[in-house]
């Protein structure tokens, strides 16, 4: 078994390096690739990936695997040749079809060796696959729903920590994608439509979803300039209401952020709608 490589912190059958190391040499010694390849014996081509998987060839080790996975299927090979073929593809960083074998894995071997830490893999693959913040964030989402499944179900895991730690970080993406989309808003003002009410709609949405975000204030400063902005350009009969909202946004904005660097730009807003409300 190669727990030792697998799952490097595991206790569970650990082997002797050694003697696997030797095993790798031998392999490497035997043929060219190519043969073994053509080969038709399955269980020659398991013990080659093994080896190749030793010696950090990946791609040799998942092509292999790949070959002889559904050979393999109801063998007493089957389970640890799955995970190999998981942890093949995701040191090879095609995160994807990694995420796809760790999630066949701990679907099909629920109380098997690797099951807690296929589930956590799973999830950090995924993770390791969504993208910059300004694309689209499908990935993301899938990545946080495996992570925060995994937390659910193993909440006292040793990768507890990294999987919240990663959860936060997926959530400031799809904060700042968030941000990106109202700030886009803000710069469009009124071309084609009203869109800085459609800046504060998106900005308080994802204030709602991610209380904690780290960008609260710069969304809140979003709300506060495009309410300013809509009170400005609304009718006379709608003004004094909406200058009123735009002061309980600055004096809430100024409660929140009693230290922020646009507490200038805040206090010219409240000062500019107040006297619109005497007038």
């Amino acid at each position: 078994m190669l727990n030792v490589f697998l799952c490097p912190d595991c206790s569970i059958m650990k082997k002797n390096i050694l003697i696997l190391l030797l095993i790798a040499l031998t392999f490497t010694s035997c043929g060219e690739y190519n043969k073994l390849l053509k080969s038709n014996d399955y269980e020659y081509k398991y013990e080659a990936a093994k080896c190749y998987y030793i010696q950090g060839k990946y791609s040799k080790a998942s092509t292999l695997l790949d070959d002889i996975i559904m050979q393999l299927k109801g063998t007493d090979k089957a389970e640890e040749s799955l995970y190999m073929l998981a942890m093949s593809y995701y040191h090879d960083e095609d995160y994807v079809t990694a995420s796809h074998y760790f999630n066949t894995y701990y679907t099909s071997y629920q109380n098997g060796t690797y099951t807690e830490l296929a589930r956590f893999m799973c999830g950090k693959a995924l993770a390791l696959d969504t993208p910059e913040a300004r694309l689209d964030q499908s990935n993301t989402y899938k990545a946080l729903q495996e992570l925060e499944a995994f937390i659910d179900v193993y909440p006292q895991s040793k990768y507890r920590n990294e999987a919240q730690q990663m959860v936060f970080s997926l959530q400031d993406k799809l904060v700042l994608k968030e941000y990106y989309s109202a700030k886009l808003y803000y710069n469009l003002g009124t071309y084609l439509g009203n869109n800085y009410q459609s800046c504060v709609i998106v900005a308080e949405d994802a204030m709602r979803d991610f209380p904690s975000t780290k960008l609260r204030e710069d969304l809140s400063l979003l709300v506060v300039r495009s309410k300013y902005q809509i009170a400005l350009k609304s009718i006379q009969e709608k003004q004094a209401d909406r200058f009123r909202d735009v002061i309980d946004e600055c004096y809430a904005f100024k409660t929140d952020f009693p230290d922020s660097k646009h507490t200038k730009e805040i206090n010219e807003i409240f000062s500019a709608s107040s006297k619109r409300v005497k007038d």
